[in-house]
């Protein structure tokens, strides 16, 4: 069974908002991959490197997903050894789905992933965070 991952991506408040962050040099590895770093090592790391993503949680709906590449250790300018997660480029929009805050990230089931948008739909309109809130709430998107 594919397992993931669910992070909320502190500080956007779109897809777009992401894709502009991950474009900037501090959210790129030496190989130029974006990752995110983390002060916790997937205890499950075997079970996520084999087809699992970061679905990330943007203005409390998760709304997109970037697979995992693999996972690097960087140790900081403090001395403490993290855990960067290093992602493929290609953002993928997943169906809306709300989510409550949470610190850190959190384990997904594959079963359990919202699924992903068909590319006949990548180029719809995006909607606003609380339109697309209340339409995931009634079970629309």
């Amino acid at each position: 069974m594919t397992l993931h991952l669910v992070k909320l991506s502190v500080g956007t408040k779109s897809v777009e908002d992401l894709l502009d962050w991950q474009e900037n040099p501090r959210a790129k590895g030496t190989d130029g991959l974006p990752r995110h770093v983390t002060r916790m090592w997937p205890k499950r790391e075997a079970e996520l490197l084999q087809g699992g993503s970061i679905y990330w949680v943007i203005q409390g709906l998760i709304q997109c997903r970037q697979s995992i590449l693999r996972l690097d250790e960087v140790i900081g300018g403090d001395g403490i050894r993290r855990c960067a997660i290093v992602l493929a480029p290609e953002i993928i929009r997943t169906a809306t789905t709300q989510k409550r805050p949470f610190q850190g990230w959190r384990y997904l089931p594959g079963p359990d992933a919202p699924p992903d948008i068909s590319a006949a739909r990548s180029d719809d309109d995006t909607l606003p965070p609380e339109l697309s809130a209340a339409l995931a709430d009634i079970g629309v998107l």
